[in-house]
């Protein structure tokens, strides 16, 4: 079930700019036991929306592992998202016009403070288990810092305690590509559509791997000699998925979503990050991917290192960053000796 949550109080963002309220688009599946203690919540990365049942469907629906006749399963679409929250396309109710380039960027920290206030609504003291990939493992610690008692668990996936240079290179060659389109900054939905496919592009090269790509896009040895109508594997997916988000996604929102990933640094005003790692007090799995070349396995390390009793658990995959959202067996595998086993031989020991 999908579901708007609206605050209507002023909310003031990090970079100090105020607005005059916010909405979130929220999905739950399954029911809030008497105990309150079975919410599971997911948190979805840069261009999902608030049902982990579409993009996770090898984790998370009836009969997975997150099934909803066990837990109370609970994901947000964040803001800036076009997906129902809070975004560039949501009317401004200062002007009664869409924000458009005037939308103010959320912080990583924004957001869950946001986040913060749907909990209070829904009457959420404790979260059983915190998942998220990539961006959503950076909202993950973000609210594992900022609350630490809140979490039982949380699983970050694929991401990391601060973004680095070279994240935010990609990132902002990805802008670039946008900037270069000329309508972009034209007042009206579908503007910068050429720049957005060709930033998705961009994106596409830090997400998967050079061995993926050997895999699913390999060269036709058919051609003998090029030819202006040559086109290869490779060639007709960047532009496929290119204008596949096109179709699905709004301009301003990919470019101000990039800037909050830009913004992501746990240590800021708390100290710098060893000491907000150190502040984590749920049980802790890090999962990192070994072909992962936009958050490369040594950021994993890093939070297994400061997070006080920290596991981690690398994974083989030719699918580099985007194996968080593909490798979901040996995903579920972890989580049932991190959470299950670990219960299990919790309750043995209690009860010798």
């Amino acid at each position: 079930m999908t579901t708007t949550f609206q605050y209507n109080q002023l909310f003031t963002l990090e970079s100090g700019e105020s607005l005059p309220g916010f909405h979130l688009a929220y999905t739950t599946h399954g029911k809030l036991n008497a105990a309150k203690d079975n919410v599971v919540w997911i948190f979805h990365a840069l261009t999902a929306n608030s049902n982990p049942v579409e993009w996770w469907p090898g984790l998370v629906g009836e009969g997975k592992y997150l099934d909803p006749a066990k837990y109370f399963i609970i994901c947000v679409n964040k803001p800036g998202s076009p997906y129902g929250s809070i975004s560039p396309i949501s009317r401004n109710p200062l002007t009664g016009r869409p924000y458009y380039n005037g939308f103010p960027v959320f912080t990583i920290r924004d957001m869950i403070r946001t986040y913060q206030h749907l909990k209070n609504h829904l009457g959420i003291t404790k979260v059983f288990v915190g998942l998220g990939g990539s961006t959503g493992g950076m909202q993950l610690l973000e609210w594992a810092i900022e609350e630490p008692d809140l979490f039982e668990h949380i699983v970050p996936i694929a991401t990391n305690a601060v973004l680095s240079p070279w994240g935010i290179a990609f990132n902002t060659s990805q802008r670039m590509a946008i900037e270069a389109d000329p309508s972009w900054l034209e007042q009206r939905a579908d503007a910068g559509q050429k720049g957005l496919s060709a930033a998705r592009s961009i994106a596409l090269l830090s997400y998967r791997h050079y061995n993926g790509y050997s895999i699913t896009q390999r060269r036709d040895k058919a051609f003998v000699a090029m030819s202006p109508e040559t086109v290869y594997a490779a060639d007709n997916y960047q532009r496929y998925q290119g204008i596949k988000l096109v179709n699905r996604f709004n301009v301003i929102s990919y470019y101000r979503l990039s800037q909050s990933m830009d913004s992501h640094d746990t240590g800021r005003n708390r100290g710098g990050v060893k000491a907000a790692l150190a502040s984590i007090r749920a049980k802790t799995l890090v999962i990192g991917i070994y072909s992962d070349l936009l958050y490369p396995i040594s950021e994993q390390e890093f939070l297994q290192q400061h997070i006080p009793g920290a596991e981690l658990l690398t994974i083989t995959s030719e699918f580099g960053h985007d194996g968080f959202l593909l490798e979901y067996e040996k995903i579920e595998n972890a989580l049932v000796k991190f959470i299950d086993e670990r219960k299990l031989s919790h309750l043995k020991i209690v009860n010798e």
